[in-house]
């Protein structure tokens, strides 16, 4: 077996343009009312605040203090990438910081996922780039060329992540999607959010809440049930 520091494959294919731009339109917490998995964790937060991206994974996972592959990584990503950064556990070291961000910029990033710690956050805010990080530090990785991986499964937040999955992030989360769930999902969370709005356009005509669902139905029957079994 041969044993290799660097493990480098080739970019994935790039979700289509039309079904990231549709995606992008629903909320991750939409998705939150019929998912249990496939959220990062909830540690993992914006540092710029009132975003949402979509766009297609890219994968890096680097070890401790070493960020030689992000070098690597950031001359190969796409405008509309979302780059997804695994620290396996190190949160002493951060990966990220003003300069990362501005190349992320001239990039073209939709957004940085790093399940660590990023520098200079107002830097980063200043690029514009959407970045989610578990903290901040001021202490950062340095170029020590310890090997790691590019465009390989990583985990990000308890959530694998392979290179070419959908990406979805605002200020509620983040979740990971398969390539192939992504209509779906879209189609049912954006009819959700268009039946909701239409919920509160009849609140604010005057109808309860019990004129939309019959909660004292739902009430009823397992009053019923209680009694039936106490």
């Amino acid at each position: 077996m041969k044993l290799e520091s660097y493990r480098l494959n080739d970019l994935p294919a790039a979700l289509p343009v039309d079904a990231l731009k549709r995606l992008g339109a629903v909320e991750v917490a939409t998705i939150g009312h019929y998912w249990h998995d496939r959220f990062v964790d909830a540690a993992v937060r914006p540092i710029i605040d009132g975003v949402r991206i979509a766009g297609t994974a890219v994968t890096v996972t680097i070890p401790g203090p070493d960020s030689t592959l992000l070098y690597h990584a950031m001359d190969r990503v796409r405008p509309g990438d979302v780059l997804v950064i695994e620290r396996a556990g190190d949160t002493r070291h951060a990966c990220w910081g003003g300069f990362m961000a501005s190349v992320a910029k001239l990039r073209g990033l939709a957004g940085v996922i790093v399940d660590g710690a990023v520098t200079d956050p107002a830097a980063i805010r200043e690029a514009g780039v959407p970045t989610w990080a578990r903290s901040v530090s001021p202490i950062t990785t340095k170029l020590l060329n310890l090997g790691g991986g590019f465009n390989v499964p990583v985990s990000c937040g308890g959530v694998a992540v392979r290179p070419g999955d959908a990406v979805l992030a605002d200020d509620c989360g983040i979740v990971v999607l398969a390539p192939e769930v992504v209509t779906g999902i879209t189609d049912i969370a954006l009819a959700d959010q268009a039946e909701e709005g239409d919920w509160i356009a009849e609140l604010r005509a005057g109808k309860s809440l019990q004129d939309l669902v019959d909660i004292a139905g739902m009430i009823a029957v397992r009053t019923a049930a209680d009694a039936k079994h106490g």
